[in-house]
């Protein structure tokens, strides 16, 4: 059969895969369950989709966080440094717009199950406003996003109190004057502490190991930016004079109360924040150790401090869920996850997963390179290696950094490795600024 191309979500990694199909003349479709572009940067005051709350930017500086087929100067050469959900969200729909995506996305329709028939056809189910549909595709590119199915955390216990996860948290208004505990060490845990003590009578945060936390800004400039003028540097060797520049810059965490780092850089997820140490220091946020059990509304720490709280925020990272597969098919929730480039199956050629990765650093800008190769291969311009199973196992067995054991660092990569990595499969002329409809105002409200 001719190629016919479903795919799944319309975030920032749907609507570059959307896109490059388009651009190689391939007849393409995707559905998402909103009813616009932008994924989880479409924030809402209610619960949703979305994981961002009221005050939300960035953790990546705009010029390492932006499609080469549509850069910020492109869209708006004012985006501040650190770009807000809301100028995130007007990005993504503007490159919607320029390259004409809007006509080929079914919105409002949720994707309930992707069987696989054979190497040439999928059959996906659909449903929109409560009728179900079933049609055939010969390919699927998953692009549903990993940040959007709460991973809960379980102490011995029970709260009686308010416990929610951070994908419920929106704004800081409804925990004025509450006693407040965030369970985690993360971006989002961290933004969540600051947030809340800025209106609660108290606000603490548990942390079961340490983490590293990096400013925004070194020397006046982003920190990946300085972090990117390394990138031709080992990873090794860069990884420990970044620990050696924090360490001059930062100092050590015990001098704010906080849980040593005891990790190599790298083998855990550093987290972005220049807030959370300043609160700390003027007292605002009280760094704790980590949960051993509840009673009631009292908490008891593993040092034995007992304290009482109204209200536990964790924020414990979310599960990768791909829910219209069978669990027998595929399921990547726990284990290891090897795909080769994090995108090309070792057993099924016509799936491909697009933005499945957690760089350290921005993830859109990969995942259009992803897309590029992708659609590249489904127009016969590629190949894929013929020793795919080889190299998908590769992907686990000599991963960028050897990190810890859990859950959250199975899909982890070297931001300026894995573009180097993907950019060896494209020719020099891979960026495509043409829009499919020139005379759009692509600048939405």
């Amino acid at each position: 059969m001719s190629k016919k191309i479903a795919v799944i979500g319309t975030g920032p990694s749907g609507i570059t895969a959307l896109k490059n199909l388009l651009d190689q003349g391939l007849d393409a479709v995707a559905y998402d369950i909103n009813s616009d572009v932008g994924g989880n940067w479409i924030y809402s005051d209610n619960e949703s989709h979305s994981s961002v709350f009221e005050t939300t930017h960035i953790i990546s500086s705009k010029t390492l966080s932006q499609y080469e087929d549509f850069t910020f100067d492109d869209f708006d050469p004012l985006t501040s440094d650190y770009p807000s959900h809301n100028e995130l969200r007007r990005y993504f729909q503007a490159y919607a717009s320029k390259f004409n995506l809007y006509p080929h996305i079914r919105f409002n329709t949720l994707i309930i199950h992707c069987k696989w028939i054979n190497e040439g056809k999928w059959e996906v189910t659909t449903e929109s406003a409560g009728i179900r549909n079933t049609e055939i595709f010969s390919d699927l590119v998953v692009c549903n996003g990993h940040h959007w199915n709460p991973r809960w955390p379980e102490y011995p216990g029970n709260f009686t109190g308010e416990f929610l996860h951070s994908h419920s948290f929106k704004k800081a208004a409804p925990f004025e004057g509450k006693r407040v505990l965030v369970i985690g060490g993360g971006n989002s845990a961290c933004d969540v502490a600051v947030e809340t003590s800025r209106v609660s009578e108290m606000t603490a945060i548990s942390w079961r190991r340490g983490y590293r936390i990096i400013p925004k800004f070194f020397f006046g400039k982003p920190s990946d930016k300085i972090g990117e003028r390394s990138s031709w540097i080992p990873l090794k060797i860069r990884s420990y004079f970044f620990d050696l520049l924090l360490n001059i810059m930062v100092g050590d965490n015990s001098l704010y109360g906080l849980r040593k780092v005891e990790n190599k850089f790298g083998e855990t997820h550093p987290t972005i924040n220049d807030e959370l140490l300043y609160k700390i220091r003027h007292g605002k946020v009280k760094p704790r150790l980590d949960i051993k059990r509840f009673e009631g509304k009292k908490v008891i720490f593993e040092n034995g401090l007992e304290e009482e709280y109204d209200s536990i925020i964790a924020c414990t990272g979310y599960y990768l869920s791909h829910p219209f597969f069978d669990k027998d098919f595929i399921n990547y929730q726990s284990g290891p996850v090897p795909l080769y480039l994090k995108m090309f199956h070792p057993k099924y050629r016509n799936l491909y997963f697009i933005g499945m990765f957690q760089p350290l650093g921005c993830i859109w800008p990969g995942a259009e390179l992803q897309s590029k190769i992708m659609a590249r291969e489904l127009a016969g311009k590629w190949s894929r290696p013929k020793n795919i199973e080889e190299l998908c196992e590769l992907e686990v067995k000599k991963p960028h950094y050897h990190q810890i054991s859990t859950p959250r660092h199975t899909i982890t990569v070297d931001f300026h490795k894995f573009k180097k990595d993907l950019l060896k499969h494209l020719p020099k002329d891979y960026v495509s600024k043409k829009s499919l409809k020139e005379d759009v105002n692509f600048k939405v409200g």
